[in-house]
C-alpha cells in the first residue's frame, strides 16, 4: 500500500510580546479561541483548555460542564515550543486513534516574537486528508486563528 504525503499546513504571525508572554497567551486558549464557532461538543463551549505539561489533555468544556477531547500535549517546552496531538477527525468528532501534530514555535524577533504553526501528518485522515488540509489552510483555519490570537494578545 502506498501512502501519499500531504504537505503540512504552515502559517505564522509576528506579535509584539516576548516569547514568554506569547507562549503563555497561546496556551490560555479561551482568551482568543472562537468558542462560538470552533467547538465539537453538543453544548455551547465555555472554554478551551491546554493542560500545561507533557502528556496533558487538550479539550473543550461546555457551558453545561461536559468535556470533549481534542487531543493531548505531546511536547510542552515554554517559552519556545508546544506540540499538540490533534485527534479530531473529518467528521469533527474525537478519534483517540487519530494522530496529527500541531507544532507551535515562539522565536524572538527584535522586540517581539515570531509565532509559527505547522499542522502535519495529515495523511492520517486517509481519503479526507486533502480536504482537511484545505480546511486547515483556509482563512477559517490556522491562519485566521493565529491572526485572532495576535489581535487578542
Amino acid at each position: 500500500m502506498t501512502t501519499t504525503t500531504i504537505e503540512p499546513v504552515r502559517t505564522q504571525v509576528r506579535v509584539n510580546a516576548s516569547p514568554e508572554r506569547a507562549f503563555q497567551a497561546f496556551t490560555d486558549m479561551s482568551a482568543w479561541w472562537p468558542l462560538d464557532s470552533h467547538h465539537i461538543g453538543e453544548a455551547a463551549a465555555a472554554e478551551a483548555v491546554i493542560e500545561r505539561r507533557d502528556g496533558g489533555r487538550w479539550y473543550e468544556r461546555g457551558d453545561d460542564g461536559t468535556e470533549c477531547e481534542w487531543g493531548r500535549v505531546l511536547v510542552y517546552e515554554p517559552p519556545a515550543r508546544l506540540v499538540l496531538v490533534w485527534q479530531i477527525g473529518a467528521d469533527w468528532k474525537h478519534h483517540p486513534e487519530l494522530h496529527t501534530e500541531v507544532e507551535v514555535t515562539f522565536t524572538p524577533d527584535g522586540d517581539g516574537t515570531l509565532v509559527a504553526l505547522e499542522h502535519r501528518d495529515l495523511e492520517a485522515f486517509g481519503d479526507a486528508g486533502p480536504s482537511m488540509r484545505e480546511t486547515f489552510g483556509s482563512p477559517g483555519g490556522w491562519s485566521g486563528l493565529l491572526e485572532r490570537f495576535a489581535a487578542n494578545l
